[in-house]
């Protein structure tokens, strides 16, 4: 037998003697290459077409986003999807909340369950701000009956599995990419959610049967460079003063033409500076508060020519109220299969609090509530998208919702503060 080193690397010259003995062995090589083939792609397949959809790689530039799925089925996750969406009053709806592990959407969810809706959440717990924060109003709503899916809007395989479980009757999409200033760093992350992500969950929605109707969070930040006060919904929106307010205008003209096209029932809402307990840290309200107990600077802006900077503060439960009754008037979605069969209803609404405050009169409430002395610095406005004023026109939402805001900016930072002392002030966590 000869050896393997006396075989010459270089193949056509060297001929092997035929012999039984060899020809068998040939026989036998081929037979454990065959196997071992066969083995190889057996793994290729179980790899690539059993590891759930959420797998596939995400772009780079939303390396500060979690947008990986968790893994998810079987029937210990279906009973769990359906407990929590089963309705529970003679009237009640079946609602998907998305980014229910938000700010808005864990308020919202709450308020639903508790008057009897079956709610079921979904939220990727990314970490634009301190994901604890999202975690600990997971355990909140789970104390309430919600079941916090933890997924990505992204992932339509997932979504089309949370329909094929449950035919929700409606859908509050809150799912977004917030913050203006964060879309000079990441834009990319805006975009992937707040123009792709709701594509997709109109996508799901038009083809599903029966269709839901959908109330969504648009933003105030379409109003953008308007001088026009207060804003009102026949204002024009068409200069943007950020790429967060763009795509948040994106997202009312993707509205229209779903809601043309397929006869999806459509509700946008234009949310005004909403604060209140389980806020987000990187609103102005929110990290003032840290800061000013830490004896830091706080930023105050103020506009050109030393012009103030206010905001039309809207009190959480305000919104609350606002996304329930959009919820409640919202008519039924006309498609059917993904064809529409009829005009669907279509609107827009703002939810604010109609009383615009100078920020620097905001931490002068705080500096009460807190007794404690801010250290103020006085800057000018950036030009990173922030606009010098909000002021809401909410007679539209009034009449068609019943919509009435009811707490003013010292009540509402009142229970804020209250809040953020109990959840902060014991020394284990510390607000980022």
């Amino acid at each position: 037998m000869m050896h393997i080193d006396n075989i010459p690397s270089t193949p056509g010259k060297f001929k092997m003697e035929k012999s039984p003995y060899n020809r068998l062995r040939m026989h036998f090589s081929l037979a454990k290459l065959t196997f071992w083939s066969f083995v190889f792609l057996g793994l290729i397949f179980v790899f690539f077409y059993r590891s759930p959809a959420s797998s596939s790689p995400v772009s780079s530039d939303l390396s500060r986003r979690s947008l990986r799925t968790s893994s998810y089925g079987g029937p210990a996750w279906e009973k769990r999807i359906k407990a929590s969406a089963k309705v529970r009053s003679r009237n009640g709806i079946s609602v998907l909340v998305t980014g229910a592990a938000g700010f808005v959407g864990t308020h919202v969810s709450v308020a639903l369950k508790r008057r009897g809706d079956g709610v079921l959440g979904l939220d990727n717990f990314n970490d634009y701000y301190d994901p604890s924060l999202k975690r600990a109003r997971q355990a909140l709503l789970e104390r309430t009956g919600v079941y916090v899916v933890e997924g990505d809007i992204n992932d339509i395989t997932l979504l089309k599995k949370l329909f094929d479980i449950v035919p929700f009757t409606h859908v509050m999409h809150l799912a977004a990419q917030a913050g203006v200033r964060y879309a000079m760093e990441n834009p990319g992350s805006y975009v992937h959610s707040n123009i792709a992500g709701l594509v997709n969950v109109l996508e799901i929605c038009k083809s599903v049967n029966p269709q839901p109707a959908i109330v969504w969070a648009s933003s105030s930040s379409v109003y953008g460079l308007n001088t026009k006060v207060p804003f009102s919904e026949k204002d024009r929106t068409d200069q943007p003063a950020s790429l967060y307010a763009a795509t948040k205008k994106a997202g009312e003209e993707i509205a229209h033409t779903y809601n043309h096209i397929y006869g999806l029932s459509l509700t946008g809402l234009r949310f005004f500076t909403v604060y209140g307990p389980w806020g987000r840290p990187d609103m102005a309200y929110f990290f003032f508060t840290r800061d000013i107990l830490k004896g830091k600077s706080i930023p105050i802006f103020e506009a050109a020519n030393h012009g103030t900077v206010a905001r039309d503060f809207t009190y959480i439960d305000d919104i609350v109220k606002g996304c329930l009754a959009a919820l409640d008037t919202a008519e039924k979605s006309t498609g059917s299969g993904g064809k529409k069969k009829g005009a669907a209803q279509l609107r827009v609404f703002n939810l604010g609090n109609t009383s615009p405050v100078p920020v620097s009169d905001l931490v002068s409430i705080l500096e009460r509530l807190l007794k404690v002395k801010a250290k103020r610095l006085v800057m000018k406005l950036p030009r990173n998208g922030d606009v010098p004023f909000t002021h809401a026109n909410i007679s539209s939402a009034h009449k068609e919702l019943g919509y009435k805001p009811t707490t003013d900016l010292q009540t509402g930072l009142k229970k804020f503060v209250r809040w953020y002392l109990n959840y902060y002030g014991n020394g284990k966590k510390s607000a980022q």
